[in-house]
Parts: structure tokens; C-alpha cells; sequence
């Protein structure tokens, strides 16, 4: 499941760094912190969805308050890695299958299944979300 370039090994604590990014989306989510959900991304993130394009942690922020008190009330999200690869000490890529949980779910419903792409960056020593990008999960 996990592939590097052929000059770079990440380190154990690369690995854990990349791995937590989505853990913090799943649980900013499950407290519908908006603050929390953006502080994953780099200043200059972006976030795609269907129908949807944000730049900027402050725009992704504000989606994501507006939407945690509208439409995503109440709702968590669930997501496991499908591939992770290290492009270089400084960037990786995840790949993961889930989807949005509705009160009282137990499993993802097919119509609200996803695919995402993470795009991570090492950033200040620390790895952000620089870029978000999910699509229907499909059959």
C-alpha cells in the first residue's frame, strides 16, 4: 500500500505525520470544528468536492462552519487509506475510500461513498493538507 521515490525513505516519524492528517479531518468533523477541519490544511489549501472549489484555510474554514451548522449537521465522516506514497521528504500523497455518515449510520451509504486525494507538504517542519480532492466512490 505504500510506495516511495527510489531516492527517499520516509522516517518513521514522516510516516506518522502523513497518517494523522486524515484522523484530524474524521475528528474535527466529529465536533463539528471548523477551526480544527482547516488548521489540517497548509494557509494556501485547496479543497475540491463536487460543485465545489475553495482556496485559502480561511475559505475552507467558513465552508465548513456554514455547512457543519447547515447541511453537515450532525453527520460524521469515516475514511480508510487505500495508498500512500512519498513523492519526496517534503511530499506525499494519500489516497482513501469512505464517506459521510448520517445520524445513526453504521455504514456509508453508496450514494454518499467517496474517493480522495490528499496532496500533504511538509510545511515548518510540520506535514498540511495542500490540497483536498474527493469524488463520488461509485461501484
Amino acid at each position: 500500500m505504500s510506495a516511495t521515490s527510489a531516492s527517499f525513505r520516509p522516517s518513521p516519524v514522516d510516516q506518522a505525520g502523513v497518517a494523522a492528517l486524515p484522523g484530524r479531518i474524521v475528528a474535527a468533523w466529529a465536533q463539528h470544528d471548523a477551526d480544527a477541519f482547516g488548521a489540517v490544511f497548509a494557509e494556501d489549501g485547496t479543497m475540491i468536492l463536487p460543485n465545489l472549489y475553495l482556496k485559502g484555510r480561511d475559505a475552507i474554514v467558513a465552508y465548513m462552519r456554514d455547512a457543519f451548522a447547515g447541511p453537515y449537521r450532525g453527520t460524521s465522516v469515516t475514511g480508510q487509506p487505500i495508498d500512500v506514497r512519498f513523492l519526496s521528504a517534503e511530499v506525499a500523497v494519500v489516497l482513501t475510500e469512505g464517506g459521510v455518515l448520517l445520524p445513526g449510520d453504521d455504514a456509508v451509504a453508496p450514494e454518499r461513498a467517496i474517493r480522495a486525494c490528499w496532496l500533504m507538504v511538509r510545511r515548518d517542519g510540520a506535514w498540511r493538507l495542500a490540497a483536498y480532492q474527493n469524488s463520488p466512490g461509485g461501484a
